[in-house]
């Protein structure tokens, strides 16, 4: 029945002079949502509306589900569309739809006409009058209400006659790619897959660095976070994995700073060497999926250590969350369960018992002067294993 959608959008509809950009992105966003589904489409921009249109067959469930993974989307209208030849095929078109649609029609409706079209011979008034009319002596057993009808029939006279009344949500936010790209600290837990989605939907491009330790993380324990950039990817893009071997720096730092310092230590580290990529590869700041209080490297105090090493902004979108709404989510987005797996993520190897929870960075640094001998060259051997992975939904 539907052979086309209205893409609906929010925030991209106050953005006065540069609208055109935002929505272009969009549409570009729609076009790759779609390559992922069966079928061809067609996608048309007039007077503030995008439209996605079936030009094969297509399978409705998937092609929705693909467009609920567009940033930018509100709304997901479909829409049935019928060449204009009249008022009474038009008036005969809705009547059919109501009936193929609302089986139950002990209902309340509205008809909302907006005539695009200043040529067609009836106006918007009277365009609600006749057409409520009609379904009215189609079907007695609906009413009409104008102030909170269940169902609101939209007719859109354009170049052809658009009818719809289902809005599908969409994910809102901003289409990727309108705001610049920023390097995801991306780990095998659950919260930092969970920061990368959130800092997409603000229209950012993601890209992303891992830090392997082998032997002390496991390759199934790497395929872990491939998996979850994959995951990502269905909402951000192709995301640009950076796998790193830090295993040499992680026992360096271990043999030569106190223990309890050992977390921030390495996480100071870990910063330094995803902005150095991060810079390599256009991105404009990091991203981690920090909380405050959540672990003992996540205090406020620790995070104003582990920042004092960068000079990009560090976006950490789950700052004032709780475990219980990270965990929500990734449930919605289908990153928990491969963030649960059990394989070791090398933060974890190294853990000491009474980790420091407020560290002093004067102190810090002093036992970072510890590491001069051999750590710039272990930065430099840590980037020269940089092995890049493309991550795609497939």
């Amino acid at each position: 029945m539907f052979r086309a959608f209205l893409i609906k959008y929010a925030e991209i509809g106050v953005k006065g002079k540069n609208k055109y950009l935002f929505e272009e992105a969009l549409a570009q966003q729609i076009k790759y949502a779609l390559k992922r589904c069966e079928g061809e489409f067609k996608i048309t921009r007039t007077d503030g509306r995008i439209y996605v249109h079936a030009l094969s067959e297509f399978d409705y469930d998937e092609t929705v589900d693909n467009l609920k993974t567009v940033f930018g989307i509100s709304g997901i209208c479909p829409v049935v569309y019928i060449e204009d030849e009249g008022y009474e095929k038009l008036a005969a078109a809705l009547v059919a739809y109501v009936d193929k649609v609302y089986e139950d029609k002990n209902i309340t409706f509205k008809v909302h006409a907006r005539r695009a079209r200043k040529n067609y011979p009836m106006n918007s008034m009277e365009l609600n009058r006749e057409l409520g009319g009609a379904i009215l002596d189609a079907f007695p057993q609906m009413r009409v209400d104008v102030h909170h009808p269940e169902v609101m029939l939209h007719v859109e006279i354009r170049e052809k006659i658009y009818l719809y009344s289902m809005e599908i949500p969409g994910p809102g936010g901003m289409p990727v790619g309108s705001n610049g790209k920023a390097m995801l600290l991306l780990s095998g837990g659950i919260d930092s897959p969970v920061a990368g989605y959130m800092i997409a939907k603000r229209g950012v491009k993601i890209d992303a660095v891992y830090f392997h330790a082998p032997p002390y993380t496991s390759d199934r324990a790497k395929q872990k976070v491939v998996d979850l950039a994959k995951l990502v990817s269905r909402y951000a893009g192709p995301v640009y994995l950076h796998v790193i071997n830090f295993t040499d720096i992680q026992l360096y730092i271990y043999e030569k700073c106190p223990h309890e310092e050992f977390t921030i230590i390495m996480r100071r580290y870990m910063m330094k060497i995803a902005e150095l990529i991060a810079k390599q590869n256009d991105c404009l700041g990091l991203i981690t999926g920090e909380s405050i209080g959540q672990v003992a490297s996540q205090t406020v105090q620790s995070l104003a250590v582990t920042n004092e090493v960068c000079s990009l902004p560090v976006f950490r979108p789950l700052i004032g969350f709780d475990k219980m709404e990270i965990v929500e989510v990734s449930e919605k987005i289908g990153t928990y369960e491969t963030s649960i797996l059990p394989y070791e993520d090398c933060c974890t190897i190294f853990v000491a018992k009474h980790p420091v929870t407020k560290p002093n960075l004067n102190v810090i640094k002093r036992h970072e002067q510890n590491l001069e001998e051999k750590i710039e060259e272990l930065v430099q051997k840590a980037l020269d294993t940089d092995e890049l992975i493309v991550a795609k939904w497939t």
